[in-house]
Parts: structure tokens; sequence; C-alpha cells
């Protein structure tokens, strides 16, 4: 399985980053560790939610999407 993981600063609620994984809470922690160098100044985050895919490819283009003004739109919204 691949999971489409939006997460959100703790801290900052404007700060956001979608990432793409296939074990959902070893992310979380790396990130809440401070390793991606991208995240690390806005931890901790916390997971709003993922969606699974059995398909890499498919879980590529939905993270993607959510990087995208109308994907980023969509989650806000509805996830």
């Amino acid at each position: 399985m691949y999971f489409a993981c939006p997460l959100q600063s703790a801290h900052n609620l404007d700060r956001y980053y979608v990432g793409l994984t296939s074990d959902v809470e070893r992310r979380l922690e790396e990130h809440n560790a401070g390793k991606p160098i991208h995240t690390n100044k806005f931890r901790p985050w916390k997971l709003i939610t993922y969606t699974a895919f059995l398909d890499k490819s498919r879980a590529g283009k939905f993270e993607v999407y959510l990087k995208t003004s109308s994907g980023r739109a969509f989650a806000k919204n509805r996830l």
C-alpha cells in the first residue's frame, strides 16, 4: 500500500506538507524528528488524513494533485 499524507504544522496552522509513503507512522516520526530539511523548521507536524492506494503511480498522481492550487483548495475544504 502507498499513502498520500497531508500534514499540518501544529505551531503554524497555515503550513502544510503533502508527501507519499508506504509507512505513515514512520514518515510522521521522521518529519517530527527534523530529518527532512524542508519541514524541520515548522515541526511538530500532525497528520490530517491519509489516502491509501494499491498502486504507487496513482498515489503519486494524487500527491501531485494535492500540491496544486486546486488540490490545496480540495484538501482544505474536504479533508
